[in-house]
């Protein structure tokens, strides 16, 4: 279970990665940027593939939405030097709170 739960992280990260590079690729006319974010796409999907064989796609998916969702807006504060108001922040840290819901009870559910 380790394992699936590494590749979902591999995942997500790989997602990231790749949404970071959009604004890069400076609307895909910058080829190394848009070669980069396509391999991680396609990376984070075939790591994606290997997930959802152990657990439910509903899972996998809120999991990989939400904790891709926070972690750039977080990246985009850091590196765009983009601001989120509090009811923004306030909403992403919600979204962590029901991703850590959602995992927590999806092996109680038969």
């Amino acid at each position: 279970m380790i394992k699936t739960y590494l590749f979902l992280v591999g995942a997500i990260f790989c997602e990231v990665a790749g949404t970071m590079l959009l604004p890069v690729s400076q609307n895909f006319t910058k080829f190394l940027p848009t070669f980069a974010l396509a391999i991680f796409y396609l990376t984070a999907f075939y790591l994606l593939t290997f997930v959802v064989n152990k657990l439910p796609i509903a899972i996998v998916y809120a999991t990989w939405s939400g904790l891709g969702i926070f972690t750039i807006a977080i990246l985009g504060y850091i590196f765009f030097k983009q601001t989120l108001a509090w009811q923004a922040i306030a909403g992403l840290f919600l979204i962590v709170i029901g991703v850590i819901l959602v995992n927590s009870f999806a092996g109680k559910i038969s």
